[in-house]
Order: C-alpha cells, then structure tokens, then sequence
C-alpha cells in the first residue's frame, strides 16, 4: 500500500517587501519596516494558501557615539541588512546623524523623549493645569511604586478614583506600556485599554500629567505596526487630536491668570503636544487615517505649533508637515494657513537639525509654483544661498534653488546674491566622473538671464568651462554654454571656439553633444563671422545634406541645423555657398514632411526670409527653387509666427518679381474675398434649374478662373480717365 501513495511536496516561496526606516524611539538603533508575504505552492505552481505580515527588524548601532564617522556606518549598515535598498544609503546616513545627536533614550528612560522625568526614585506631583486644583501632595515627595503585569487589575481600578489616583495609576500602566514585552497582553486587555480611553476622553482637561501619561501609553503601541490596530480600535487618534487642539487655544487664556507658572505651563503643553503629535505620526502611515486626520485639520493644529520654541517639538513638528506635504490638498491647505511666512523664524534659530528638516519641508513645498514664489517673497532665498557652504544641507538646498530657478521673475533675483560665483566654484571644483546634476540643472536655468550669464563668463571661467565640456564632451555643459551664448553681451566671447565647435560637430559621436555645439552656433549672430570660411574649412555642407534628409536624424539635432543655417545665411557670403549646394532643395523636402510641426515650418521658412534679403540670392530663391508656392500656401496659417514671416518674405517677392507679384496679390485677393466668391459661386451652381439664368450659370466658373484683378471693371482703361 505504501508504494502506490505518491508523496505530495509543497513549495513556500517567501517574498520580503521593504517598507520605511525609522530611528528607535527609545535606542541608539534604526527599525527596518517591511512585509513578509508567504505562498504555499501546490505541485503544478498554484497558490494554495498565502498570507502577509507586518514585520519589523532592529538593527542596533552599539558602536554609536560622537566620533563615529555617519556615512561610513551607513554603508555597513546597508551593505549588511538586505532589506535596506543601496538607494536609501543617504536616508539611512541622516537617521544616523540624527541618532547620533539626539539625547540618550534608553527604555529605563523613555520620559526623556518629551521630557518628563519619573525615573527619579522621588518625584514632585505637577499642579493640574487645567482645572486649577492641586494635590495636596504637590510640594512633598512622593515614592515612585515599581509597576508589575500581575498587579494590572489594581492599576485600572485607580483610573475610577479621583484625578491623583488616576494619574497614580496611569503612571503605572505607562511603566508597563514602556517595556515591549508587555505591550502584547497590554493590547489584548480590553478593560485597560477602555478605562485609558474613556478618561482620556472625560479628564483630559482636569490633568496635563494625566494627559500625558495615557497618551505616552497609546504612543508606546504607536511605535510597533503591529499594534496601530489598537489606536485605531479605541479612536485615540481623534482623541489625541482634539487634545493638542485644545491646549493649543488654553496657552492664550492662562497666560493672566497663572502668569507665575507661564514657563512651567508651556512646558508642560510642548511634552503634551510631542507625545500627542508622535503618535499621530506613527499612525499616520496608513494613509487612510492620514487622510482622516487632514478632515479634522491637523495641519491647521501643526501649523499653530510652530510658533514655540521647543526644539524638538519644532522638529517633530516639521516632520509631520514634510510628511503630509506630499499630497495636493495638504499643501493647499498649508499655503492657506501661511507655512511659509513662518518658517524663516525656525531657520532663524540656527540648529542644525532644525534647519535640515525645514528645508526637507520647504523641498517638498517648492514643487507649486505659489509657494516657490512666497519663498522668495519672504526673503528665503539669501538665507539658502548662505547655506550652500554646507555640506550636509548642500543636497537639499541646490535642489530648493533649482526649482527657484524655473521661474522667470525668479531669475534675476539670484544676481542679487553670492548664487553664482558659489555655484560656478562648486561646478569647477566638482568632480568630472560624477556629475552634480541638481548643480549643473540650476546653472542651466540661471545662464538664461543676461545679468547671470556675464557673471558666469567673468575670471576666465569661460575657457575653463568650454575645456571641461570638451573633454568629456559633457552634454549638460554645454547646454549651459549654449544658453549663455544667446545675449548679445557674451555672444563676443565665444568668437574664438567656433572653429573648436565647428570641428566637433563633424567628428563628436555622442549625438547630444552634438545638438548643443550646433546650439551654440545658431546664437554666434555676428555680422563680422565668417560663416563661409567656417562651412568649407570643416566641409559642414555634406554633414548638413546628411542631416536634413527625413527621418534620418533625431528631430532636436534636425532643428537646430536649421536655425545653424538660418543665422549662417545672414552672411551673404555663406548665403551663396548654400544656394549653390541647393541646400535648400534639401529645406524644401524637409518641409513637405514636417508641414505639421509649426517649428520646424517657422525655422525653415526663415531661412528662406534672410536668403532673399541677399541680392546674390534672391534670384535663385525665386526662380530655382518652389519656396514662393510655400510662402503662398503658409501665408494665412494658423499660427502667428508663421504668417509674419511668411509675409515678410512676399513682401521681398513682391517687390523683385512682378509675375510673382501678380500672382501673390490675386492670392490676398481671393483670400480677402473668399466669403464674397465662394457664395457667387454656389449660386452660380444652385441656378442651373433656372433656364433664364443658364447662360450666367456657364460664364461663372470661368470668370472665377479668370485673373480677376486684371479685369477691366475693377481697373478702367486710359480712355475712361481722359
């Protein structure tokens, strides 16, 4: 029997997806958040059963300390841990950082995250602020008794005492809720879990330590994803979130009345706040309950908040609001509430990692237009210039700047600061293998404006630019040359590398390159160049027929020859070279297949409009080539520029050709009149059931065909004058 039994195997592929990383609260550690999915496979390859699981994995950095080199850390860490992705090293160097800086948090010592001290053997009470009362034990010692889970019954009857025995037995559960072990069956415990939420929810007014205690309890199951179900199960969100919202608005009118114990109050209002605002953030991850927290306006609440003065409740704070600024309708709202008018006063304050999480919100901000422009509105734009000789911010801030510098009101404002000296010493400096390419982007965008595009060219810093993009025939570079040699105050100084940019347009395999060189070029409108000289020396013309042939060549390069050529042909010289080469037969094919693209149609037919400004030229525009028909056809296009030019250059028909001329006025006319003509003509051709009228219906057509402004009616004879 046991020989026809066939064995049935099983396959347990397991799939780890990783999720966020985040500092431990309370040690000198980062916790790796990701999903395990397992799939119990049959044995044709069909899932059979499956699940997912929340995980979590702690990787501790005992070798921590003041000295530790950040980034190095950083990359043992991510060349160890196959869950961290290499493209999250910078992320896991600024946790570290932060872990470094940040006050010692060990689990005997959890209060110390907001600021609360009870690991003192004894304690003095704090006064409730809410109420007004005292405990008649405020100013005496108290012993602190050391919690036990068996004991966990006792401790949730001291929650149906009065406020001092509610904040005695809050005070132990929180000593429980602090030791992970215990969250577990903490969790699970229905009537602890009720009784927090309840006088939470009814006391929270009478006891700022009370507050504190029990929202500090829902933070230590913050911090652990297995346990956001629990928040979520006794709506400690929406408790949380109305506490803040509350003490927030109670700061105001206490401030007579208990002007003695201000300072205490306040402080006690940034521990409440932090512990409140840190547990929203955890359970924030869920963007459902993040979206649920926007509906009861908790950026209005953070945005409250950033006018204290609590360092780390500033930085909690501004995590919160970079966190949520990721969405469309939080970012509106911010801007709304004035985020950014309030900044500057954080940055004002000059910590360090105040600074960098402000300018990860002010990133995140910069993508709306409205905001970028209230930034340097409100004068950020000095203040992240000055911060560009950080290293640290160095990142962060190029790519604030960069997008400063997409807009053109903008643009300017960057001659007013130390912007583009710093930037162009950076870009110098820099190394050639690994480009900056959020620094090179901003140069892009700066070389734009005259004003910026003089000083990049000052200190001979042109030579040095054309002789790094050449070496390694850097794309980027020269795009930022290119835009500097459109003004006419730097146009003078590249004169003396176009036969260098001649040369490589010819020989340079690297096709975008290639485009920017041609760029460059097409801005050298100089009426002292050579164009000529310059096309036979480095025998451009075959290059020139073999890029104008249809679909040969990437579009972008095809373009910019065009407009190469339309600036070459203002010299009469290089006008004539091309006209003898036929390169505009070569124009014409090009625009009989991209009559659809309105810039490759303007650029070509002005190549035509300064071929015929030459005498030597014009004949052979005319006569050799169908460019007049073109010009006829495009001369009531729909697109404004094309019309202009087009009319420009008839104009100089005009005036040269009278067989030309003739036809191009009768063109205007029956253009003019098209209305008129047209509705002669479909009478003529509506009457045919008319038989008085047979003989006009015969003669119409041929009179439309006629050229009308020769007719006699129109332009009487000389006998008719006398």
């Amino acid at each position: 029997m046991l020989r026809d039994m066939t064995m049935i195997s099983f396959e347990v592929p397991r799939k780890i997806r990783s999720r966020s990383i985040d500092v431990h609260p309370t040690e000198k550690a980062l916790v790796v958040n990701y999903e395990l999915e397992a799939l119990i496979l049959g044995d044709l390859g069909d899932p059979l059963l499956g699940d997912r699981k929340e995980c979590q994995k702690i990787i501790r950095l005992k070798s921590l300390n003041e000295e530790t080199d950040c980034s190095a850390l950083a990359k043992e860490v991510v060349e160890k841990c196959s869950l961290i992705h290499p493209t999250k090293l910078d992320e896991v160097e600024q946790l570290i950082y932060y872990l470094q800086n940040r006050k010692d948090a060990s689990l005997t010592n959890i209060y110390h995250l907001v600021g609360l001290c009870v690991d003192r053997e004894e304690t003095s009470r704090p006064s409730s602020s809410g109420s007004g009362t005292e405990s008649p034990n405020s100013n005496s010692g108290v012993l602190v008794e050391k919690a036990n889970i068996n004991h966990i019954e006792s401790y949730v009857e001291l929650l149906y005492e009065d406020i001092p025995d509610k904040v005695n037995g809050s005070a132990l559960i929180l000593q429980l809720a602090r030791n992970p072990d215990n969250l577990e069956e903490l969790g699970s415990n229905e009537s602890v879990l009720s009784a927090l939420s309840r006088v939470l929810r009814e006391d929270w007014k009478k006891s700022i330590e009370l507050s504190t205690n029990i929202v500090y309890i829902f933070f230590c199951f913050s911090t652990y994803s297995q346990f956001h179900h629990v928040i979520l199960q006794y709506k400690s969100p929406s408790l949380t979130v109305f506490d803040p919202k509350e003490e927030l608005h109670k700061t105001k009118e206490d401030v007579e009345k208990m002007s003695r114990k201000f300072h205490s109050l306040i402080k006690k209002q940034d521990q409440l706040l932090r512990v409140s605002f840190y547990l929203l953030l955890n359970v924030a991850e869920d963007t459902k309950v993040e979206d649920k927290m926007r509906r009861k306006n908790v950026v209005g609440m953070l945005t409250k908040t950033l006018d204290r003065n609590n360092i780390d409740l500033l930085i909690l704070v501004l995590t919160f609001l970079k966190k949520l600024a990721i969405f469309r309708e939080n970012v509106d709202d911010m801007a709304n509430l004035n985020v950014v008018e309030k900044l500057p006063r954080v940055l004002m304050m000059n910590h360090p990692d105040l600074i960098h999480i402000t300018l990860k919100l002010l990133l995140n901000l910069s993508f709306d237009t409205l905001l970028r422009e209230r930034m340097v509105r409100v004068g950020f734009l000095p203040k992240l210039v000055s911060l560009l000789s950080d290293q640290r911010h160095e990142a962060i801030v190029l790519r604030i700047l960069y997008h400063m510098s997409m807009d053109d009101r903008c643009k300017s404002m960057f001659t007013y600061t130390e912007c583009v000296p710093m930037a162009m010493s950076m870009l110098l400096d820099s190394s050639e293998e690994e480009a900056n390419l959020e620094l090179i982007a901003l140069c892009i965008n700066l070389a734009i404006n005259k004003r910026n595009a003089q000083m990049m060219v000052e200190n001979n810093r042109l030579q040095n630019l054309m002789t790094r993009a050449f070496r390694n025939q850097d794309s980027l570079l020269m795009k930022m040359l290119r835009n500097i040699a459109q003004h006419d105050s730097t146009k003078q100084s590249f004169v003396e590398f176009v036969g260098d940019i001649a040369k490589a347009i010819g020989v340079c395999e690297n096709e975008d390159f290639v485009v920017e060189c041609v760029g460059v070029l097409g801005n050298m409108t100089l009426p002292d160049l050579d164009f000529s000289q310059l096309m036979q020396r480095f025998n451009l013309i075959p290059w020139i027929f073999n890029v104008l042939v249809p679909s040969r060549r990437d579009d972008d390069l095809v373009l910019e020859v065009v407009v190469f050529l339309g600036t070459a042909a203002a010299d009469e010289g290089c006008a004539t070279l091309l006209c003898k080469a036929d390169v505009l037969l070569s124009l014409i094919e090009l625009l009989k297949a991209k009559q659809e693209d309105d810039e490759m149609v303007l650029q070509i037919i002005y190549v035509f409009f300064v071929v015929s400004r030459h005498v030597a030229t014009r004949e052979y525009l005319i006569r050799e080539t169908e460019a007049p028909a073109y010009l006829i056809d495009l001369m009531h296009d729909k697109n404004t520029h094309i019309r202009k030019v087009c009319n420009m250059c008839l104009d100089i028909i005009v005036d040269w050709d009278k067989d030309w001329a003739e036809r191009i006025k009768l063109e205007k006319f029956r253009w003019h009149n098209s209305q008129w003509l047209e509705m002669v003509e479909n009478s003529a051709l509506d009457s045919t059931s008319f038989d008085k009228a047979s003989t006009l219906d015969n003669e119409l057509p041929a009179y439309l065909e006629d050229d009308i402004m020769q007719h006699t009616l129109l332009f009487p004879s000389g006998r008719f004058n006398t």
